[in-house]
């Protein structure tokens, strides 16, 4: 299983419409960055990930999970981009800001960290671990 993180901001995105699709999920559509787009490439069935609202909160407030592997985006009749579908898991029992990422030293090296603009990005296992950690949740 593979980590990813997810960026949406909440007034286009957030994660109660995420909640809100149930089991049924919904596609993570309207990414137009050739790197966010290889990495959604190489989602696999059941890979989780972090949902982040950016803009004004900036932190980790859900987990979600890949529900469909990278197939056409429907928003757009350009073959070049592709999007995956995904599903709530479960909310953090604490929001994780990028403030308190950027503080934690064993976080220096993610993506969001030296990469903030990203939309879909990778997480390593021990980000994983460390984020779930201090959200509160089981990794």
């Amino acid at each position: 299983m593979a980590f990813w993180l997810f960026k949406s901001e909440p007034a286009t995105w957030s994660w109660s419409d995420q909640v809100a699709k149930g089991e049924a999920g919904e596609q993570w559509d309207g990414v137009r960055n050739y790197q966010a787009r290889n990495f959604m490439r190489d989602m696999k069935i059941g890979d989780r990930g972090f949902f982040y609202h950016s803009q004004s909160e900036k932190a980790v407030v859900g987990i979600v999970e890949v529900m469909a592997e990278a197939h056409p985006d429907s928003t757009t009749d350009d073959p070049r981009w592709e999007c995956v579908d995904i599903r709530s898991v479960k909310g953090v029992a604490r929001p994780v800001t990028l403030e308190e990422i950027k503080a934690t030293p064993e976080l220096q090296e993610m993506v969001l960290v030296r990469n903030s603009r990203l939309s879909v990005q990778p997480v390593t296992k021990a980000e994983w671990d460390k984020i779930c950690h201090m959200a509160g949740v089981d990794p």
